[in-house]
C-alpha cells in the first residue's frame, strides 16, 4: 500500500505509547463528538457486510514482525484485525504471492542468494527461487528493539498461505487485496478471481470477506469485469497520472519525505472529484486516501505519513456520492480517532493491536506473550 524507502516521488515509481487512560479518554471524546457523518458512514458500510471502523492489518502486524511474513499475519489474527492486507504480485511461473516491493534488495537477502539478479523484478523469479530468500533478518537489523532470533530465515508467502492464516483464525478475518503494479502482471485480475473462486471466497456466504483495491484505473476496470459483486476501492495518490496537485516547492535536502507530503495539496475540488467519480462509475464502493500522521518525525511513522487526502470536505464529498472512505496508514491512537471522527470508515494500520484498543476499547494483548504462544 505504501511507498518503499527508495521510491518517494510519484505512485508510478512505487515498489516501497499512549496510555490506556488516554485511549479511553480519546474514545469518550470521539464518541461524544461524532456527527451525522459517522452514521452516514455506517449506513454505507452495513449493506456491504463491512464492519464499522474496520481494522485492516497492513501487510499483517508489520510493526512487531517482518511485513507480509507468517508471524506478521498470525499476530494480526491474534490481535483481532478485521482484514489481512495483501499486496499481490505474481512469480514467473504464475504463483500469486504477497509481497509489496517489486525490488527485493532492501527486505530480503536476494543480493546474497542471486547477486547478479538482485535488482531484477519479482516477476523474473520462479516461486521456488523466491522461497529461498530470507524475508525476516532485515527487520532485526532495522528495528533491533523488536528483533527476534526466530525472524531470521522467514520466507515470503503466497496468497494461499495468507488465506490459510485467515481461515485458521478463530474469527476468520477477511482478505483486503491490492493489485500491486498490475501493469507488470497482465491478467492478474483474472488469476485472482480464479484463485478466490476455487477456495470458496467468492461464495455468497463470504459476503464482505474480500475487498479489492488498486491505485490503477485500468486495474479497477479489470477487477470490476472479473468480480462485479466484490467490493472494490480505488486508492488515491497525487502527481503524474493521479490526482492533480497544486504547484509545490520541491522537497528540500534537510526535509523528510513525510514533511514534504504534509505540504502537498490537491489542485482543486474538481480535480479530486474527477477521481472519485471515476471510482464510482467503475464499480468501486469507496476510495482509499492517504492520511497525514500528527507525529511523523520518528523513524517509524515517517515511513507511513503522506499527504492528507481525507480532509473533511473530501470525506463529505465521498459520502454524498455514496462512497466509503478507507484510509492508509495510521499507527497512532490520536490519528485513528481524529480520522474516525471525520467519517473515515476503515483503517489500514501496521499496528492492529493498538488500533483495536483505540477504536474498540478492548485492551491490547501482550505482544511478547502472543509471540511466544505462536512459537516465536
Amino acid at each position: 500500500m505504501n511507498l518503499s524507502s527508495q521510491h518517494h516521488t510519484t505512485r508510478s515509481a512505487l515498489t516501497s505509547l499512549t496510555t490506556p487512560f488516554l485511549y479511553t479518554t480519546l474514545g469518550v471524546i470521539g464518541a461524544l463528538s461524532l456527527s451525522g457523518c459517522s452514521s452516514t458512514s455506517s449506513t454505507l458500510s452495513a449493506p456491504l457486510s463491512i464492519p464499522d471502523n474496520a481494522i485492516i492489518a497492513h501487510r499483517g502486524d508489520s510493526y512487531n514482525a517482518p511485513e507480509a511474513t507468517l508471524p506478521a499475519y498470525q499476530l494480526a489474527c491474534e490481535f483481532g484485525a478485521d482484514y489481512l492486507e495483501v499486496d499481490l504480485q505474481r512469480s514467473k511461473d504464475g504463483v500469486l504471492i504477497a509481497v509489496h516491493d517489486n525490488n527485493l534488495r532492501n527486505k530480503t537477502n536476494i543480493a546474497e542468494i542471486y547477486p547478479e539478479r538482485a535488482d531484477s523484478p519479482v516477476s523474473s523469479f520462479t516461486w521456488a527461487e523466491l522461497e529461498k530468500l530470507d524475508a525476516g533478518s532485515w527487520f532485526n537489523s532495522a528495528y533491533p528493539e523488536r528483533a527476534r532470533e526466530s525472524y531470521r530465515g522467514l520466507q515470503l508467502m503466497t496468497l494461499d498461505q495468507v488465506r490459510e492464516v485467515a481461515e485458521n483464525c478463530s474469527h476468520q478475518p477477511g482478505l483486503y487485496i491490492e493489485t500491486k503494479l498490475p501493469e507488470l502482471f497482465p491478467g492478474i485480475e483474472a488469476d485472482l478471481r480464479a484463485n478466490l473462486q476455487q477456495h470458496g471466497w467468492l461464495d455468497k456466504e463470504m459476503k464482505g470477506k474480500v475487498i479489492l483495491q488498486t491505485f490503477e484505473k485500468e486495474s479497477l476496470i479489470q477487477l470490476q469485469a472479473e468480480m462485479p459483486d466484490i467490493p472494490k476501492v480505488l486508492l488515491l495518490w497525487t502527481g503524474d497520472g493521479y490526482i492533480d496537485m497544486k504547484p509545490t516547492e520541491p522537497k528540500q535536502d534537510d526535509e523528510s519525505w513525510a514533511a514534504y507530503y504534509a505540504r502537498v495539496q490537491v489542485a482543486s475540488k474538481s480535480a479530486y472529484e474527477e477521481w472519485i467519480d471515476f471510482a464510482k462509475d467503475n464499480g468501486a464502493i469507496g476510495v482509499g486516501p492517504s492520511g497525514t500522521q500528527a507525529n511523523f518525525a520518528d523513524s517509524w511513522s515517517s515511513n507511513f505519513s503522506y499527504m492528507d487526502l481525507a480532509k473533511p470536505w473530501m470525506i463529505e464529498m465521498n459520502q454524498q456520492k455514496g462512497l466509503v472512505t478507507h484510509i492508509y496508514t495510521l499507527d497512532d491512537a490520536e490519528d485513528l480517532i481524529r480520522y474516525r471522527d471525520r467519517g473515515v470508515t476503515s483503517f489500514f494500520t501496521n499496528r492492529p493491536n493498538l488500533a483495536v484498543e483505540a477504536l474498540t476499547g478492548r485492551p491490547a494483548k501482550d505482544v511478547t506473550a502472543t509471540l511466544v504462544k505462536l512459537g516465536y
